[in-house]
């Protein structure tokens, strides 16, 4: 920093870090603000799919045994998020700000239409006390996240190693649908996606001071920064929404 003060009056490196923080804050609230209209989003639409029978009939059906389950076009919406995720690994290798917010909206989109599954398997009352709850619990692990001093960037290949193992328990859990399996898998994955919402919320922070200010980075970092929190706080609902939801 000493290289930087030479020339300038004893105030100038406390206006320019309030200058850095003004541009920090202003770059997270655009993550924010992103953030929470494609909750908006995502939660209207999946209102509309559980509530709507003459749209949720393309989407979900009533299984053998009495349960819900999806159609085959509920089967596509379902993993077209995950599709989109691992295509964009692929075909955006230079990602522009309008490719990056396509791909958010379209994530946002399939993910809130396939969501409208819990309003057909847990009451309104369990969903709204839920989605309070990961709302408190996000904000508080989002703060510390931007706030902390200690440095998570150890985390990222631990958590992601992490969310690889659920995926795969998930599946093997569907053959077997062993109960204690199923609480295991739900205990960690609410342990996992809380420490990616507070990794995600530094690795953002870190990510802007790397920019140095280029409009265009920053356009494309926001995007990618929404999609990376809303996959979060969706799958930590639904990890809550299996041990607070009250059933229909």
């Amino acid at each position: 920093m000493n290289d930087f003060n030479r020339g300038y009056p004893a105030q100038a490196p406390a206006r320019a870090d309030m200058a850095v923080d003004a541009g920090l804050r202003a770059f997270m609230l655009g993550v924010y603000n992103k953030l929470a209209l494609g909750l908006v989003v995502a939660g209207a639409l999946a209102y509309v799919t559980g509530n709507v029978p003459a749209v949720g009939q393309y989407l979900f059906a009533e299984t053998a045994q009495g349960g819900v389950g999806y159609t085959p076009l509920g089967m596509i919406v379902a993993f077209a998020p995950l599709a989109m995720l691992f295509g964009s690994m692929f075909f955006m290798k230079n990602p522009t700000a309008g490719a990056v917010n396509l791909l958010y909206w379209a994530v946002v989109a399939t993910i809130g239409a396939g969501l409208g599954v819990v309003f057909l398997v847990y009451t309104g009352t369990s969903i709204a006390s839920t989605f309070f709850v990961t709302a408190a619990a996000f904000g508080a692990l989002s703060l510390w996240g931007y706030t902390t001093k200690k440095d998570m960037s150890g985390w990222g290949t631990f958590l992601i190693m992490g969310v690889i193992g659920l995926i795969i328990a998930m599946v093997v859990n569907m053959f077997l649908a062993n109960p204690l399996m199923y609480f295991v898998i739900n205990a960690l994955g609410v342990l996992i996606f809380s420490g990616l919402i507070a990794y995600d919320t530094q690795r953002l922070k870190m990510t802007y001071y790397a920019l140095g200010g280029d409009k265009a980075a920053m356009g494309v970092a926001t995007g990618f920064g929404a999609l990376a929190l809303f996959i979060n706080f969706v799958n930590l609902f639904q990890f809550l929404l299996a041990f607070m939801g009250g059933r229909e």
